[in-house]
């Protein structure tokens, strides 16, 4: 997301943000475009309105706001899948949220892309902490990129701590660390079953990656299994 909020020159605005989503083309997958527009009352049917109209609310003092509209412009295929599997799935619950519903939360709020190849995603799957981001720390910082969709976890790293996490989805095995996350998190999204949970995404404690907080220069900074949690502990 980086681009696009120096595209902004530090003014942002419901002006600015629009510029670039017209200037992107980005849509929801109704065909409207997308246009970040002044909050209203809270409305329990929010994605349907995205869905039908493009309207996305957005405070633009609010960093909560601004990283999803940011989100908007980096993930387009990904954010206006997200919007038309909430709308499809609303109408069918009767008032009563379902779990594929928590995993699209989940994911747009905190979710992550992983481009790796499949010996470390391997390691994530299996919790494999200290391997990961330690014991093959350089074959890490150079194979294995994170993409971070969640606006509440960008929102979160602008002061660091222990225990921020995202949930996280795999590129397809073999595909290198360049390969567009977007398309894969659309697709991923358009193969999901409709019994699908949020379990169907592995933790991954993105505060451990390697240099990201000063404390993971020292080996016994992974050994914390308060935040770096085995296998064997998640149920």
């Amino acid at each position: 997301m980086r681009p696009w909020h120096a595209r902004l020159a530090g003014r942002v605005s419901l002006d600015g943000l629009n510029a670039l989503a017209e200037e992107a083309g980005v849509r929801t997958a109704s065909g409207c475009a997308v246009r970040f527009v002044p909050p209203a009352a809270a409305d329990p049917y929010y994605e349907i309105k995205v869905f039908e109209t493009g309207c996305v609310q957005t405070r633009p003092e609010s960093l909560h706001d601004l990283f999803n509209a940011l989100a908007w412009l980096a993930f387009p295929r990904t954010k206006a899948r997200i919007n038309a599997m909430h709308a499809a799935e609303i109408p069918r619950e009767q008032g009563r949220r379902g779990r594929l519903r928590d995993l699209l939360t989940i994911f747009d709020e905190g979710g992550a892309i992983v481009c790796a190849p499949p010996q470390l995603a391997e390691l994530v799957r299996s919790f494999r902490w200290k391997e990961l981001f330690w014991e093959r720390r350089e074959e890490t910082l150079r194979s294995m990129k994170l993409h971070v969709l969640g606006h509440a976890i960008l929102e979160q790293a602008l002061d660091p701590r222990q225990g921020i996490t995202c949930k996280v989805i795999f590129a397809p095995e073999g595909a290198d660390a360049g390969a567009d996350p977007d398309l894969h998190a659309e697709a991923w999204l358009r193969a999901l079953p409709p019994q699908a949970t949020p379990r169907d995404m592995p933790p991954l404690p993105i505060f451990g990656y390697p240099g990201w907080l000063a404390a993971s220069a020292s080996a016994d900074f992974y050994d914390d299994e308060r935040y770096f949690r085995p296998l064997r502990a998640i149920k």
